[in-house]
């Protein structure tokens, strides 16, 4: 079965337990899909990556939120961030 592997770097579960930062350098900044026999397993992320994704996962789900207070049929009111 054909497996879509989305990162450029892989690396066996093998390679990451011999060396877990060698493997987290070898993606230089980016993903590395991690291999069972060939599959991929999971994704090693460094942290800065994975506090960015966070970020924009949170800043989805405001915009979700917004966008469903918007279609209740009130007017927005506009305020400035200094007046909170």
């Amino acid at each position: 079965m054909a497996h879509v592997i989305l990162a450029s770097i892989t690396a066996s579960i093998t390679e990451l337990k011999r060396n877990p930062m060698a493997t987290v350098a070898a993606g230089e900044g980016s993903p590395v899909a991690i291999l069972n026999r060939n599959e991929p397993t999971f994704y090693c992320v460094p942290a800065r990556v994975f506090e960015e994704l966070m970020e924009k996962l949170e800043d989805a789900e405001l915009n979700a939120l917004a966008d469903a207070r918007l279609k209740d049929g009130k007017r927005p009111i506009k305020v400035k961030l200094d007046e909170l």
